[in-house]
């Protein structure tokens, strides 16, 4: 009842991330119970309904990020002063937060149900179409423990998943959750050039860079020698065709970068900081390095996706006879939206962490302009790292499945 009173109380920006989950659990939703319908309609065809599910795990997973960016930047989720007098510790938030993330997603699973029974005319309404019938199984008995079972994945995985982001810990400090303190709040970003490179690249950059090259020579090797293209297809209309070793290539390079991309934002404020950097690109590069492992994963995942879907659209513009069907472009434009929303998401809660230092910033006499200065570089040399290495893994993922 707590969150629900929140919620209502909430900001409208709070309000419209929340709204994002709900919609994005109601695409999530939806394709689980296409496969359902599926299934129902070729019972015979059990490999295919199964790996038909595996595929709806990418856009479980986007969503559950996707959740959880949105319960990390809600203002209900962060202790204040005084509330643990009230009953509201850190563990009574971290509930509340994964509360609210349940019903959000509760709200989208229902609408997805609600979207899937009027297209298969099941609500009294107008007649299912032939596409309709193909594509959701209309005119099937669906298993009703089936379809709850289904809807209740989004939920209870994005709950879990923001329990568990947003538990109570100690944090190196001795201090709980929620303080300023091993954030990167609240620290002065006026440190010397050379104490900013004192910074450590995260040890996960040089595994993600292993495993981005592993994978794309394992899809290199096992694509070679196959003469049927759209057989190496890795889309779900073609899945069952696939050699599992593409897709387990694709699958190692999207893990490289999203392990990569903390280390490849760090990377881009110390270019940033190189030399004798003026006030400017100093207080760019120290914020980058600073803020890293906050906005550098949901920037690898983003890369990752981005990545996949142009290697993908061209494998397809060379095999035209194997167009996408409406399902794949629903679950790629709702994997795309939820990896984007989440990325400027990261970037809101960074802007949130360091509100203190930008404050004091301003107190010193910081005109406003540099920091919006400040600010454009570091979307510069994020794009000018990162935009070449995309699409540089995008042409060479996909050139093992060109004719």
């Amino acid at each position: 009842m707590l969150a629900l009173r929140l919620t209502r109380g909430a900001h409208p920006l709070v309000l419209f991330r929340r709204l994002l989950v709900a919609a994005a659990s109601a695409g999530t939703g939806f394709l689980l119970l296409a496969v359902l319908g599926h299934a129902a309609a070729h019972p015979a065809s059990a490999t295919d309904a199964f790996v038909r599910l595996l595929w709806c795990a990418v856009p479980v997973a986007a969503t559950t990020q996707l959740a959880v960016s949105a319960a990390r930047t809600d203002p209900a989720s962060r202790p204040q002063r005084g509330m643990s007098a009230a009953g509201l510790g850190p563990a009574r938030l971290t509930l509340i937060a994964a509360t609210s993330t349940a019903v959000s997603c509760v709200l989208g699973s229902f609408l997805a149900l609600l979207v899937f029974l009027a297209l298969r005319g099941d609500l009294g309404g107008a007649t299912a179409t032939g596409s309709a019938t193909q594509l959701l199984g209309a005119g099937h008995a669906l298993p009703p423990a089936g379809a709850l079972l289904l809807l209740a994945v989004v939920p209870l995985t994005a709950a879990g998943a923001t329990a568990v982001v947003l538990r109570p810990r100690k944090d190196v400090r001795g201090g709980r959750r929620g303080a300023r303190a091993a954030t990167g709040a609240g620290e002065p970003l006026t440190a010397t050039a050379t104490d900013s490179s004192r910074s450590a690249v995260p040890a996960a950059l040089p595994w993600g860079i292993t495993l981005t090259a592993a994978g794309l020579a394992l899809e290199t090797y096992v694509s070679r020698g196959s003469d049927d293209t759209g057989a190496l297809l890795p889309l779900p209309e073609r899945l069952v065709g696939s050699p599992p070793g593409v897709l387990a290539g694709w699958a190692l390079s999207t893990l490289g970068l999203v392990l990569a991309g903390p280390g490849l934002t760090q990377l881009s404020g110390r270019l940033l900081a190189a030399g004798r950097p003026g006030a400017v690109r100093l207080l760019a590069g120290r914020v980058l390095q600073e803020e890293s492992r906050r906005v550098g994963r949901p920037l690898g995942v983003l890369c990752a996706v981005a990545s996949g879907t142009y290697a993908a659209v061209k494998v397809c513009e060379a095999a035209p006879a194997r167009p996408l069907g409406p399902l794949t472009g629903l679950g790629a434009a709702l994997v795309l939206a939820c990896v984007t929303a989440s990325a400027l998401t990261a970037a809101l809660e960074a802007r949130w962490a360091r509100e203190h230092t930008t404050a004091a910033l301003r107190r010193l006499g910081t005109p406003r302009s540099l920091l919006h200065r400040a600010a454009a570089l570091r979307v510069l040399a994020l794009l000018v790292v990162l935009a070449p290495l995309t699409w540089a893994i995008a042409e060479l993922a996909a050139l093992p499945l060109l004719p």
